[in-house]
């Protein structure tokens, strides 16, 4: 059985078949509808439910309150129509235009950044390039149905190869493969572009971007893209992590700065050694951000990074007069052999 789901104002529909959530749908029929982590964590998808039943998938909802399900809203991510739905909710047509693809891919190269991070680049057929937005993600594809999210590091502009940086974690289903197994000429498969995380081209907003780790892969792919389009935006880029060397890629971050005159690069440290010799910011990321801006209302924000950092900044931001119209985040959940995840 298939279900008629209309978003309103303005009527446009699409169609939902039988234990298919809303959002795939709406992917599934090219309509965009906005998203990060599609598990239920980062609620980027949600919306309101204006008619209608739905039932959700079995995952912990964290990226929804028991107070804003009570007032009607939902993340369609999780949310499987029961019945014909009417829904309020943003659409993003840029993402909407782009087809995602499964295309096999081979490792060209694999590079240690530092101690827990590494790059990859990875080669499509030579028939094949991948058409994406500035920081969108792609999901490798694993024995078992598993996947598992990575952000696009490179621009759009410069697709000879697809940049990944993955960072290792203990347990962690793709990580531990990519430091311990993973060779050079390997092939994968990956499924992409996804994420409704990537730049507002068409705004003159100034920009705050905040990174939290590997964070920074679609950052990069932002700031390159900035970089190539000559565009004309202010930019403030806060990088948190715990120590120097997390930074890992600090000194093109620097060289950024020292090249785009509309470019401010700020590195914030929570946990810096003796040895960092750290004269920088210290302490948590967005609150650096908060001492630094008493009104946060002209600006557009991309946040990318745990969880706990992204909720961080959704909660107090819109305090200093930020819309949530104008935040765009990017959930990186850890993912273990039994849970889901980036």
């Amino acid at each position: 059985m298939s279900f008629k789901i209309t978003i309103e104002p303005d009527k446009k529909s699409f169609t939902a078949e039988k234990d298919e959530t809303v959002l795939s749908a709406a992917l599934r029929e090219g309509i965009g509808l906005p998203y990060g982590c599609r598990n239920g964590a980062c609620g980027n998808c949600k919306g309101k439910l204006l008619e209608g039943q739905i039932e959700y998938t079995d995952v912990p909802l964290t990226g929804i309150t028991d107070e804003e399900k009570s007032s009607g809203y939902a993340l369609f991510c999780q949310a499987i129509p029961r019945s014909d739905l009417s829904i309020e909710c943003r659409q993003i047509e840029a993402v909407g235009d782009l087809v995602i693809r499964k295309l096999p891919c081979r490792v060209n190269k694999i590079e240690k950044l530092n101690h827990d991070v590494v790059r990859l680049y990875l080669k499509l057929p030579s028939s094949e390039r991948l058409q994406f937005l500035a920081g969108q993600y792609i999901d490798i594809l694993m024995k078992g149905n598993k996947r598992r999210s990575f952000s696009l590091a490179n621009s759009p502009q410069d697709d000879n190869y697809l940049e990944l940086h993955i960072r290792h974690y203990d347990g962690g289903v793709f990580s531990e493969y990519a430091f311990n197994k993973l060779r050079e000429k390997s092939l994968l498969r990956f499924e992409g572009p996804l994420g409704s995380f990537f730049l507002r081209e068409e705004s003159s907003r100034p920009i705050i971007m905040i990174a939290g780790g590997t964070g920074f892969a679609p950052v990069k792919s932002i700031v390159e893209n900035i970089q190539h389009k000559k565009l004309d935006r202010e930019v403030h880029f806060y990088w948190g992590a715990r120590s120097k060397a997390d930074l890992y890629l600090h000194e093109l971050a620097e060289s950024w700065a020292m090249k785009m005159k509309t470019l401010r690069y700020i590195p914030v440290l929570s946990e810096p050694r003796q040895s960092d010799i750290w004269q920088g910011r210290t302490g948590l990321v967005h609150e650096a951000v908060l001492d630094d801006f008493s009104d946060l209302s002209p600006f557009e924000v991309y946040a990318c990074g745990p969880p706990p950092m992204v909720h961080a900044v959704v909660d107090n931001f819109t305090g200093r007069g930020l819309s949530e119209e104008f935040i765009y985040s990017d959930s990186f959940e850890f993912a273990t052999q039994t849970s889901g995840g980036k």
